[in-house]
């Protein structure tokens, strides 16, 4: 089961990517208050419908996304939920996140995908978000990590966790105390998931995803196999783009440093980028 994680940095925005969002999108973007928030917005929506196009091998223009909220009933003001491809791209799943200095997208076909990246900040309140976030063993395991690893460690749990509640279709509205995840110091795997759209026990896998110092991110997918992971970086395909090209952006590594949401709690609660 292959898995592509391309990554991009806000700094790649560039108004020429603009025309390849959504009127749907470019209402959301023009929303953002603040420029760093509409850039990660762009290149992240951007770099969807580029990546899903090249898989799908249509246009850009032609990929449509829809959004499938499993928690609402269709009522809401505004479409919002995870981003389903369709059209010429149906079959492929995807995910969205994006924090700090770094956006990533998972690109999978026939299989659904969770990705999450966190920016670690010590100016957070963990130890709130930690009541809020985690179980009791999950606190517990955070309470014995070293002080100075504590920041670390929760936004660890916090990166694995989404990106399992990403790629069942519930987001953070299944509540994050729903997923129990093994200790930061061990590799990720799920313990517990209790939720109403769980996988069946097997049906899961998790891997942890380098994101560079001082961030923390993850790669769920509900599969029984072991996913292989290819990481892509997301700059020449972004530049081919915002020059009138369609770029090729195909360099990769194994597991790679590169380069993210809006304010939320950490960043990630945002229900629109799953």
């Amino acid at each position: 089961m292959h898995c592509d994680v391309w990554w991009a940095a806000p700094s790649q925005a560039h108004p020429d990517l603009e025309r390849l969002l959504s009127g749907h999108e470019r209402e959301r973007h023009a929303r953002f208050r603040r420029q760093a928030d509409r850039d990660r917005y762009s290149v992240a929506h951007a770099l969807a419908r580029l990546v899903v196009a090249r898989e799908a091998g249509c246009a850009p223009e032609a990929v449509e996304f829809e959004l499938r909220c499993r928690n609402c009933d269709g009522t809401d003001r505004e479409p919002h939920g995870k981003p389903v491809p369709a059209g010429p791209a149906a079959g492929l799943e995807v995910s969205i996140s994006h924090s700090g200095d770094r956006v990533a997208l998972a690109v999978a076909r026939g299989v659904p995908v969770g990705v999450d990246v966190e920016e670690v900040s010590p100016r957070r309140d963990t130890t709130s978000l930690a009541e809020m976030a985690l179980a009791p063993a999950e606190r517990e395991a955070l309470a014995a990590l070293p002080a100075d690893r504590a920041a670390e460690g929760f936004f660890t749990y916090w990166a694995r966790k989404e990106a399992l509640l990403k790629a069942s279709g519930e987001g953070i509205y299944a509540g994050l105390t729903s997923v129990e995840v093994s200790s930061p110091a061990a590799p990720g795997r799920v313990l517990a998931w209790t939720s109403p759209g769980a996988p069946p026990p097997g049906q899961v896998r998790l891997v942890d995803l380098d994101a560079g110092p001082r961030y923390r991110a993850a790669l769920a997918v509900l599969s029984a196999d072991e996913p292989d992971v290819a990481v892509r970086d997301a700059g020449p395909l972004l530049a081919a783009a915002a020059s009138g090209g369609e770029g090729e952006g195909h360099s990769e590594s194994g597991q790679g440093h590169a380069p993210g949401q809006v304010d939320a709690l950490p960043d990630a609660a945002a229900p629109h980028d799953l």
